[in-house]
C-alpha cells in the first residue's frame, strides 16, 4: 500500500465514522461526527492537492514544480468553517445540558404523530386516481372556495379609513417633470 492509498482508506473510514456518529440522538456524538467529517474533508482536499511542490509565490522554478494553491486555500476555509460550527454546536450542547440535564434529543408529540401518520397517508396517496380532466392542473386548489388564503384590500372593509395617496395619471408631479 502506498501513501495515497493509505490516506484514501483513512479518509473513507473518517467519513463513515462521522456519518454514523451524526445519526445518533446525542448532541455530543453529533459534534464528534461533525469533527470527524471536517477532518475527513481536510484530508480529501490534501489528497486532491497531489504531490507537494514549491510554494506558488516563490517565483523561481518551472510551473510544473509548483503546488496548487487552491486546495490549500480550501483547506484553510474548511478548518475555519469546522471551528465555527463546532463552537455553535458546543453552545447548543451546553444550553441543552443546562435546560434538561441531558444532551439527547427526545421525540415530541409532533414527531410521534408524523411517524404514525406517515404510513397511512402514503397508502392513501398511492390509491388516489385523477381523471383526465384534472391531469393538466398545476395546483390542488382549483377554485376560490378551496384556496388556502384570500387577498383582501382596505376597500373590502367598511370601517377602515384609507388616507393613503392614490396615483392617478392626470396628477402633476411635484417637480413639474414627467413621471
Amino acid at each position: 500500500m502506498n501513501a495515497s492509498t493509505t490516506l484514501i482508506v483513512i479518509m473513507a473510514v473518517l467519513f463513515a465514522a462521522g456519518v454514523y456518529a451524526m445519526m445518533e440522538r446525542s448532541l455530543t456524538r453529533v459534534l464528534i461526527g461533525f469533527l470527524l467529517l471536517g477532518n475527513a474533508t481536510n484530508l480529501l482536499l490534501l489528497i486532491v492537492m497531489g504531490a507537494p511542490g514549491i510554494a506558488p509565490f516563490f517565483g523561481s522554478g518551472d510551473a510544473s514544480e509548483m503546488s496548487d494553491p487552491l486546495p490549500q486555500a480550501l483547506t484553510l476555509t474548511a478548518i475555519v468553517i469546522t471551528f465555527a460550527v463546532s463552537a455553535f454546536l458546543l453552545a447548543l450542547i451546553y444550553r441543552s445540558w443546562q435546560l434538561g440535564e441531558a444532551d439527547t434529543v427526545e421525540d415530541d408529540e409532533t414527531d410521534i404523530a408524523v411517524r404514525e401518520r406517515g404510513a397511512e397517508e402514503d397508502d392513501v396517496m398511492d390509491d388516489e386516481e385523477f381523471g383526465d380532466d384534472n391531469n393538466d392542473l398545476a395546483t390542488d386548489f382549483v377554485g376560490t372556495d378551496t384556496s388556502p388564503f384570500t387577498v383582501l384590500h382596505a376597500r373590502d372593509f367598511a370601517g377602515i379609513d384609507d388616507d393613503a395617496p392614490v396615483d392617478t395619471p392626470d396628477q402633476p408631479t411635484p417637480n413639474g417633470g414627467e413621471r
